[in-house]
């Protein structure tokens, strides 16, 4: 897997963390650089270590599954996908607490990565090197959420469903991209 092909799933996956950032943004009065490097801390460490965890069960499992795997990969980037364009058209609203501690931000940060953790089990049956892998998705997602907090609190909610159907639609394609080029069909 290419660089570019990391920071396109790095891009997709931190869409949920943006989106939500979002919406911490809008929960403060003032954003400050505190509330941003908070947020970009917890979704970020969080998007790295979920699929790194998700690599360590994944490699456990690969003897057994590599004539299947691409399918996997396939099938895990097209449900996370999938999903993420359904979240962005669901009417919910943010979750509104303008807490930053620990109680708030810590189900936040395991609820926006639980899809990072399915993209780690299919980078173990692609043998995708996992250091540069999780550094890319971790330091996109500390970025976009960062400035999510930023957007939020100053445009409001306008970006927040764009960028979960965004991300939806990028990891649907990537995973698309993955099954083709198994296949033979795209060099």
């Amino acid at each position: 897997m290419s660089i570019w092909e990391l920071i396109v799933i790095a891009v997709g996956l931190s869409m949920d963390a943006f989106a939500v950032s979002i919406c911490k943004g809008l929960s403060v009065e003032k954003a400050g650089s505190k509330h941003m490097l908070i947020t970009g801390l917890y979704f970020g460490g969080f998007q790295a270590l979920m699929p790194t965890l998700g690599y360590l069960l994944g490699i456990q499992f690969q003897s057994f599954i590599t004539n299947i795997d691409h399918w996997i990969a396939f099938i895990l980037l097209g449900l996370i996908g999938a999903n993420m364009i359904r979240e962005s058209l669901s009417p919910e609203a943010c979750p509104n607490s303008p807490s930053f501690r620990f109680k708030a931000m810590f189900p936040l940060a395991v609820a926006t990565s639980i899809d990072a953790l399915a993209v780690g089990i299919s980078f173990a049956f692609l043998q995708v090197r996992l250091l540069p892998a999780v550094c890319s998705i971790g330091i996109t997602t500390f970025l976009f959420s960062a400035l999510g907090v930023w957007i939020g609190n100053i445009f409001g909610s306008k970006y927040q469903t764009k960028a979960e159907l965004f991300g939806g639609i990028v990891l649907i394609l990537m995973g698309t991209k993955i099954l083709l080029e198994h296949l033979g069909i795209l060099g």
